[in-house]
C-alpha cells in the first residue's frame, strides 16, 4: 500500500561540502547519468509516496536552490554552518512546524537509494507504531560505515561508527546506509537533547536514536537494502562508480521493455532518455537525457543522439553526426547518417 502522501515528508540532506572531490560546485550537483545526483533521491522520495519534501542547503546554496527552483513540491532551508547530520535536520524542524507524520530522513548523495527501500520504511513504521525506523543492508567490506548492533532476539540496540568498534563489532557486516523514517514528534524532541561528540562540535542523527530507545520508545531496523543502494559518493572515483551502477539499472529497464542493447557495457544512455520497443543500440552509443526514441530503430555503433533528441519510428542512425547545436537542438538526418527502413533518408 502506497503511504499517504499528506502523512510523509523527507528531510534531504544536501548541504556539505566534499572536499575529497575537489570541487567549487556542491556535490549534489554533480552528474550521475546526465543529472544532478540530488534529482535521483528527490525522485525515489516522491515514487515511495512522499508528500513534502526539504532540502538542507548550505555550501553553495544558491546553485542548489537555482538547479531545482522549477520544482514546486521542494522546499530549502538553509545550515549556515555544517554541523554534522542531527543539526541538519533540525534546520528543518520549522518547516514542519505543521506537520504531524512520517519524516524520512536521506543523504542527497545517495543516487542509488530504490523508493521500494523507502516506501517499505514508512510502512513498517506505521505499522509497528515504532518511534523510528531505519533501513540496513549487509557489505561483505563494511569498513567505513556504522555497524548495526542487535540483542540476542534480533532486536535493534544501536548503531557503533567505525571508529569506535570493538574487535566484535567490526566483524558486524549488517551496516547503516543512513536512511530513517521517524515519527516527526520523537524525531525533534530527541533532536534536542543530542550533543556534540566529537572535536568538531558535531551532532549525529544516530545520536536521536540511541536517545529515543532511553526513553523507552522502540527503535525498528526491519528493512534491508540491496548493498549496492548503500554506495553514497564522496569521490570522483566513487561518483564514477555510481555512475556506471545506474547505467547498469537504465539499459537493464529499457532491455525488460523490449529493446536489445547488444553490449551494455558499451553503451551509455542517460536518465530520462525514452527508447521504443523493438529498437535495436549497437556498441559505443551515446544517447543523452530526455531524448525520444521511436520504435523499431537501429542506433549506431558509433552514434550520438543528443540530449532532447527526437528519432521518429523506424530510423537507422549509423556512426554520427545527428547535427546538434545543444540541448534540444532539432535534429538533421544526413545521407550518410540515418535511413528509414528499406531505402536512404536525406
Amino acid at each position: 500500500m502506497t503511504p499517504n502522501p499528506s502523512m510523509s515528508a523527507a528531510v534531504v540532506l544536501a548541504a556539505g561540502k566534499s572536499t575529497r572531490m575537489k570541487s567549487e560546485l556542491p556535490k549534489v550537483l554533480h552528474e550521475v547519468c546526465g543529472r544532478p545526483m540530488l534529482a535521483s533521491v528527490l525522485d525515489a522520495c516522491r515514487e515511495a509516496g512522499v508528500g513534502r519534501i526539504v532540502v538542507v542547503v548550505g555550501h553553495q546554496k544558491h546553485l542548489v536552490i537555482d538547479a531545482f527552483a522549477s520544482e514546486p513540491d521542494l522546499m530549502f532551508v538553509e545550515q549556515a554552518e555544517q554541523k554534522g547530520t542531527g543539526h541538519a535536520v533540525q534546520m528543518a524542524e520549522p518547516a514542519l512546524a505543521q506537520f504531524d507524520g512520517d519524516v524520512l530522513v536521506i543523504a542527497g548523495d545517495m543516487p542509488l537509494v530504490r523508493a521500494e527501500t523507502l516506501r517499505e520504511l514508512l510502512e513498517v513504521r506505521r505499522a509497528a507504531g515504532a518511534a523510528a525506523a531505519i533501513a540496513t543492508t549487509l557489505l561483505d567490506d563494511p569498513a567505513g560505515y556504522g555497524r548495526i548492533v542487535r540483542d540476542e532476539a534480533g532486536e535493534f540496540l544501536g548503531i557503533v561508527e567505525d571508529r569506535d568498534c570493538t574487535p566484535a563489532q567490526r566483524a558486524i557486516r549488517e551496516v547503516n546506509p543512513s536512511y530513517y523514517c521517524f515519527e516527526r514528534a520523537a524525531l525533534f524532541d530527541a533532536l534536542r537533547d543530542v550533543k556534540p561528540n566529537n572535536a568538531k562540535n558535531e551532532y549525529y542523527i544516530t545520536d536521536a536514536l540511541t536517545i529515543l530507545r532511553q526513553r523507552g520508545r522502540r527503535v525498528i531496523a526491519p528493512t534491508r537494502a540491496a548493498a549496492e543502494d548503500a554506495t553514497g559518493i564522496n569521490s570522483r572515483v566513487e561518483l564514477a562508480l555510481v555512475n556506471r551502477l545506474l547505467q547498469r539499472r537504465i539499459a537493464a529497464r529499457l532491455m525488460a521493455d523490449g529493446v536489445t542493447i547488444v553490449n551494455p557495457e558499451l553503451t551509455w544512455i542517460e536518465a530520462g532518455a525514452v527508447i521504443g520497443p523493438e529498437t535495436i543500440v549497437e556498441p559505443l552509443t551515446f544517447i543523452g537525457r530526455g531524448a525520444r526514441v521511436g520504435a523499431g530503430c537501429r542506433i549506431g555503433p558509433l552514434a550520438a543522439v543528443p540530449r532532447e533528441a527526437r528519432i521518429a519510428d523506424g530510423q537507422i542512425v549509423f556512426a554520427n553526426l545527428l547535427d546538434a547545436a545543444g540541448d534540444g537542438a532539432v535534429v538533421r538526418l544526413s545521407r550518410m547518417t540515418a535511413a528509414s527502413h528499406g531505402r536512404a533518408s536525406g
